[in-house]
């Protein structure tokens, strides 16, 4: 659904995207992993045209967006969902307006059809009857769901989530991975998942790419990944501290070695 073509990003001399080549399959949750500085933000960023790379392609449906004029964007964008990081609700809104935000501004519904529509996307993660919350009365599990309706409001064809279960307790994490997995199936959508959480990870993923400073140093099946023989790949799955991958970026030459193992 979604291809990525020898995308270029770099920040000064820090290359966040370095000639990167992959593509999200259709229908199918994908994962990015990797560290923290390792890309997978910036990736994320471009794939959603929010940033333009310095040279390459990103094609959503065999378009090019990074050449797509705005307007054009902002209506491929409405195929697309998006579960931040923070959930980015609006703190002045309850969670009926939250969730009805993007039908108001983008659609002429009726306000009835609406709220029957925000009722079942709330059933759907498991929130009806808190429309008249406010965020600030919300766990962090619930915000997550909360952002997860939203994300899905205007039935897209792709949902992105950025760190999902980032900051949550480890049941909350189960309950958002099993949303995923359920909604992927349900909605037959395509899921493109950035996060650094492994666990979650092969709860969740058909596929996975491990993305380090800029590089895509794996890229394939969960099954394939988990048994990868690749020191770098081994490393960062089991979590080890000592290895081929360095702490920091700070040693170019031992990166430029490790790159290309």
């Amino acid at each position: 659904m979604i291809k990525v073509d020898n995308l270029v990003k770099k920040y000064g001399d820090v290359a966040a995207s370095n000639h990167l080549n992959c593509h999200f399959e259709k229908g199918k949750i994908t994962v990015i992993l990797g560290g923290s500085g390792s890309g997978k933000s910036t990736l994320l960023r471009q794939v959603v045209g929010l940033e333009k790379p310095d040279s390459g392609a990103v094609y959503f449906d065999g378009m090019d967006i990074t050449i797509m004029h705005r307007k054009k964007l902002y209506e491929i964008r409405k195929k697309m969902g998006m579960l931040f990081q923070g959930s980015a609700l609006f703190n002045y809104l309850n969670i009926y307006e939250n969730i009805a935000f993007p039908l108001h501004e983008h659609t002429k519904i009726a306000d009835s059809v609406i709220k029957t529509i925000v009722t079942m996307k709330l059933e759907m993660v498991g929130l009806r009857g808190t429309e008249h919350l406010m965020p600030s009365q919300l766990s962090g599990g619930m915000t997550k769901r909360v952002g997860l309706a939203r994300a899905i409001v205007m039935d897209p064809e792709i949902i992105f989530y950025d760190e999902p279960t980032s900051g949550l307790d480890p049941i909350s994490t189960g309950v958002i991975d099993k949303l995923i997995k359920d909604l992927n199936r349900a909605l037959n959508i395509t899921s493109v998942v950035v996060s650094h959480d492994i666990e979650s990870c092969f709860r969740i993923a058909d596929n996975i790419i491990i993305l380090f400073f800029g590089e895509i140093i794996a890229m394939g099946a969960a099954e394939e990944i988990k048994n990868s023989k690749d020191l770098r790949v081994k490393q960062f799955i089991n979590g080890e501290p000592e290895g081929p991958i360095p702490f920091t970026r700070t040693d170019k030459n031992y990166l430029d070695e490790i790159l290309f193992y």
